[in-house]
Order: C-alpha cells, then sequence, then structure tokens
C-alpha cells in the first residue's frame, strides 16, 4: 500500500505518493497563493492529490491514507487546523474539506512533527525508540518522538521547543514573550546578530563579505567572514553556537533522547558548527557520570522530510 503526504506551506503545497519504506514515489507542488480562502487552497490541495495520483499510474484503492503536515496548532483527533499565523487559518475544517475531492482518510499534525516523525522512521533518528528533531529556521521548530510516536502533550500543541526561555526579559521573541530560545538560535536570529556585528565594526571581514551592504547579510556570513580568520565573525559564531547549545543541552535534560536531529540550513556548515557544539553540550548535559550519552546528529530527509512525514500519520 502507498499513502500520501502534503507538507502546507506559506509559500508552497508540497504532496507525495509515499512507497511503503517510506521513499517518494511521485511529487508535485503547486502556489499557496495564502491571500486566498482555505476553501480554495484546499480545494488545490485535493485536485494536487488527484493529479500525483493519477500522474503516477496507482489506483486510489492502493492508498491507505493521506497525511498533512502543517505550521501552527492542529486538533489531531478532530482533524482541525486550529491556528496558522502565516495562512490566518483559524478552525479550519482540514479532513472534510479534502475528503469532498477525494474518499481517503486524512490526518492532520503541526509540521515541525512530521519532520520528526519522518526523521524517525527513515532518517537520522531511524534506530532509536526516542529522538528530538529540531528545525533552526526562520524559527526553531522541534517535534518529539517516543516510542515511535508523536508527543504532543493532551491538546496537540505540545513539543514548541523554540518558545523556552533561556535569557529572562531578554530579546523580544515573535510569540510574544522574551527571552526565547527561537530569538537567539534560529537563523533568523543569527542573521540580526551578524547585522549587529556588522555595524558596530565597520572593518570587520563581514562588511567586505557583502560589499558594504547589510541587507545582503544571510545566515551563511558569519560563518564564511569567520573561516577566513575574521575575529568578529568568528566571536558572532561562538555565541550563535552558545545559544543552540543551552537550548539543546535543556532538551537533553529534559527527555534524554537516544538521538538528537538538528536540521536547517544552519547545519550545512558541519563539523564546524556540530564540534563545537557537541563540545558544548557533552559539558553542560546534567549526567555527567559514565552512562550512554544523546547522539547529536545532522537531519537526512531534507525538503521532503515534511511530505514523508505527513505520509506517515497514516500508519501511526
Amino acid at each position: 500500500m502507498y499513502s500520501i503526504g502534503i507538507d502546507l506551506g506559506g509559500t508552497n503545497i508540497a504532496v507525495g505518493l509515499i512507497n511503503k519504506d517510506g521513499g517518494i514515489v511521485h511529487k508535485d507542488s503547486v502556489p499557496t497563493l495564502r491571500e486566498r480562502p482555505y476553501e480554495a487552497i484546499l480545494k488545490d490541495m485535493g485536485m494536487l492529490v488527484l493529479e500525483v495520483v493519477k500522474d503516477a499510474g496507482v489506483k486510489i484503492e492502493q492508498i491507505s491514507g493521506i497525511g498533512v503536515g502543517s505550521p501552527g496548532t492542529p486538533n489531531c483527533r478532530d482533524g482541525i487546523l486550529v491556528y496558522n499565523n502565516n495562512l490566518n487559518f483559524r478552525n479550519v475544517p482540514i479532513r472534510s474539506e479534502i475528503q469532498k475531492y477525494i474518499n481517503l482518510p486524512v490526518f492532520l499534525d503541526n509540521d515541525a512533527n512530521c519532520a520528526a516523525l519522518a526523521e524517525s522512521v527513515a532518517g537520522a533518528a531511524k534506530d532509536a525508540e526516542t529522538s528530538v528533531t529540531i528545525t533552526l529556521g526562520t524559527g526553531i521548530g522541534g517535534g518529539i518522538i517516543i516510542g515511535g510516536k508523536i508527543y504532543s502533550g493532551f491538546n496537540f500543541a505540545g513539543g514548541e521547543l523554540g518558545h523556552t526561555v533561556i535569557v529572562v526579559d531578554g530579546e523580544q521573541c515573535t510569540c510574544g514573550r522574551k527571552g526565547c530560545w527561537e530569538a537567539y538560535a534560529s537563523a533568523t536570529a543569527l542573521i540580526r546578530q551578524t547585522k549587529k556585528a556588522a555595524g558596530d565594526n565597520p572593518e570587520s571581514h563581514i562588511n567586505k563579505l557583502v560589499e558594504g551592504e547589510v541587507s545582503k547579510i544571510d545566515a551563511k556570513t558569519a560563518f564564511d567572514a569567520a573561516k577566513q580568520g575574521d575575529q568578529v565573525a568568528n566571536m558572532v559564531v561562538k555565541q550563535y553556537i552558545k545559544y543552540i547549545s543551552e537550548g539543546l543541552i535543556n532538551i537533553i535534560n529534559i527527555f534524554m533522547p537516544e538521538i538528537l536531529v538538528i536540521g536547517g540550513g544552519v547545519c550545512k556548515e558541519g563539523e564546524y558548527l556540530l564540534k563545537p557544539l557537541r563540545d558544548q553540550v557533552d559539558q553542560g548535559v546534567y549526567s555527567t557520570e559514565d552512562i550512554p550519552r544523546t547522539k547529536i546528529r545532522t537531519a537526512e530527509m531534507g525538503n521532503d522530510a515534511g511530505i514523508i512525514g505527513a505520509a506517515m500519520l497514516t500508519k501511526i
């Protein structure tokens, strides 16, 4: 049997036909055009599912169900997306709307949870009973897998690991609180930190890399300048890694997962990021005795994690 995974994003809707081993048989995408009413967006989702199935030459009877991953807070039991800020969705009946176009069971969960599920089934944590996946992007997404199942609390709203505070009364976070981990360790935070360092230190190589145009600074800029020996950039990178490590230490101390997976573009820095990060985490976790340690790995599923994880919702 096959399953369908839908990754509902603010920019694109991606749909994939997934085989029993978690492999993508066929996928396609369309623009979300998020300014539209939810009925129009979900109709596009339903139509794209039918198109992907047709193009793959598979019959509906060969598909066990459809999984949908979306940012925001889902009601997984009733298939309702309670809240999605990017799409301005409030209590949208995802399940019943999609079933207008294709008569299959429909499952719903948060997109970060779906990415974590994908990594646990077919990615960096596939050999682990317990794992946590963190994505360092515009914000910080988090997903917790315990016993092969997503853990998100009694109301499906848990796992918002980016909104744990690491600095009391610190930087303003988009969630309304101050000092959240996301406000310090997301890619957005790194860009802000790099821009500030460039402004405070005009002689820094950071400014040379972007030809003096601060708006060109991205999440790679500080790392690139640090690798070329720039001390200002090196300080930015060291502080940023410290911020990441503090959040990871909290997560490990709470959950003690076998595997902690880190994803997002920042992880393309490889061991330049991971070695000092692992060293700091090892020094900071509570359990310092000679016991098995949580392994930190980089995500393997890439941009397909949302589709594959959503499809796996049909199997848990």
